[in-house]
């Protein structure tokens, strides 16, 4: 469904993004993560017609993302991080009023507003203006603006930035229920709506694609080597953890810090990578007369494994030349205003 293939773009001699290749299936929500000014918002900006690119190429649903452009945003539903809401429209107004700028035939235009309302949940607010609206009702309002005329694309930036957990939730559950009907891209900051959400992950890096994969196999590949908790019973030794470390495949043994209250202590273990020595490890534990209450394999999350991707570089960044253009708000409203500037016309012509 999108093909993304060397995507390059260069502002003067300065690339915002080099090489970016990844593909997500019909369906599929894919996560696109980033530290800032890694070159999200530069991709997804070009994904939607907004930005050329320098090169490389990029096709949504077949069509060519610069090429046939028009036929790109008929079949894309563009929400920015600032949805570009206009706060003293009704929401039913604004929707009918982006369904005729998305060229959504005349007389399919209640239904499809009715049925983007009814998937929104924001049929009880069809009659009030989007200013008295809470953010989490205008971020509903902005998804179902990008799903009013069906597409089978759906891009999606920081859906959830400044919203309270329960919003969140329910953004987090809409989203999830769109999938199947639509392939979505989803670029946050927030880590584990990534792995409660998406399918797919792709990590950006300084412009480059870092990492592919699924949120469990990129955890998975992190976890091996990663190591064990040990919880164990009475004081540790000095001779016990040494003991413990000449375990084949164990590179670090560490006592964690507990409370003096605590009848138990807990040991961190490090091993090499692709190995996993638990057997061992309870075998050594038994010989040197250590009771455990429990030892449990350490598993890897999805922010570790973009800090480790990302070398923890988001604060060293340089200002990306992209964050220096339009924000994502204006450059959707202009796009609005000028696709109801060619609708207008085009009916102007026809009269």
């Amino acid at each position: 469904m999108i093909e993304v293939e060397n995507l390059c773009k260069i502002y003067g001699t300065t690339p915002a993004i080099e090489d970016v290749s990844f593909s997500v299936k019909a369906g599929e929500i894919l996560g696109f993560l980033g530290p800032n000014g890694a070159g999200k918002t530069t991709t997804l900006r070009i994904l939607s017609g907004y930005l050329p690119a320098t090169n490389g190429t990029a096709r949504i649903a077949g069509y060519e993302v610069h090429e046939q452009s028009m036929a790109v945003r008929e079949r894309i539903g563009y929400l920015p991080e600032t949805p570009p809401l206009y706060p003293d429209m009704t929401v039913e107004g604004f929707l009918h009023f982006v369904a005729r700028i998305k060229r959504v035939a005349a007389g399919d235009r209640p239904l499809r507003v009715q049925a983007a309302m009814e998937r929104c949940g924001i049929l009880d607010r069809r009659q009030s203006l989007i200013r008295k609206l809470s953010k989490g009702y205008r971020q509903r309002v902005g998804i179902a603006q990008a799903i009013v005329h069906d597409p089978p694309v759906i891009v999606l930036d920081e859906p959830t930035v400044g919203l309270d957990p329960r919003q969140i939730i329910e953004v987090r559950n809409l989203i999830k229920s769109l999938a199947g009907d639509h392939t979505i891209i989803l670029s946050t900051h927030i880590l584990p709506e990534v792995s409660m959400t998406c399918s797919q992950v792709v990590i950006i890096n300084k412009g480059q694609i870092v990492a592919t994969g699924t949120p469990d196999n990129l955890m998975e590949k992190l976890t091996a080597g990663a190591g064990y908790e040990i919880e164990v019973e009475g004081e540790i030794e000095e001779e016990t953890l040494n003991s413990l470390l000449a375990v084949p495949g164990v590179k670090i043994v560490d006592l964690l810090t507990t409370s003096p209250t605590e009848p138990h202590q807990r040991l961190q273990v490090v091993c090499e990578n692709n190995r996993e020595p638990g057997p061992e490890l309870i075998a050594a534990c038994v010989t040197e007369g250590i009771k455990v209450y429990e030892m449990r394999r350490t598993r890897a999350s999805l922010e570790d494994v973009f800090l480790t991707l990302t070398a923890q570089e988001e604060a060293t960044i340089a200002r990306s030349p992209s964050e220096d253009k339009p924000d994502s708000q204006d450059i959707a409203k202009d796009q609005l205003e000028e696709d109801q500037l060619e609708e207008d016309t085009e009916e102007t012509v026809e009269n």
